[in-house]
């Protein structure tokens, strides 16, 4: 990554917060993201894939943005599908903006069958 797209990624994370977000607030940034979800408290959503070996390519790019942002969410890898589920722990499980970040970071990861 060149310098300049990596110091613009640190100001973006910097502008995020730990903030916990109303529900007003998660009404509306769900509708930022493509196909992600609100279950039990969590932002999550279900990848699929051919095969296992796709997914779990997809779970390695997952770890790499999510290490980029500080922000971890949970895998759960299986044959032909990843679901990725996150909250944030800062803000007592609640949703923050790191997790909608992270979920609209993690859609533009190009899909392999």
């Amino acid at each position: 990554m060149d310098s300049h797209l990596k110091r613009s990624s640190i100001l973006a994370i910097m502008e995020l917060s730990y903030t916990k977000l109303t529900a007003e607030q998660i009404a509306q940034q769900i509708t930022t993201t493509n196909g992600w979800q609100v279950n039990e408290g969590a932002l999550t959503k279900t990848f699929s894939f051919e095969n296992y070996a796709n997914g779990v390519l997809f779970g390695n790019a997952v770890a790499h943005i999510a290490d980029d942002l500080n922000h971890h969410p949970d895998l759960l890898i299986g044959y032909g599908k990843v679901t990725v589920s996150m909250v944030t722990h800062d803000a007592d499980g609640g949703l923050t903006a790191f997790d909608f970040e992270l979920a609209r970071r993690i859609d533009q990861i190009p899909l392999k069958g």
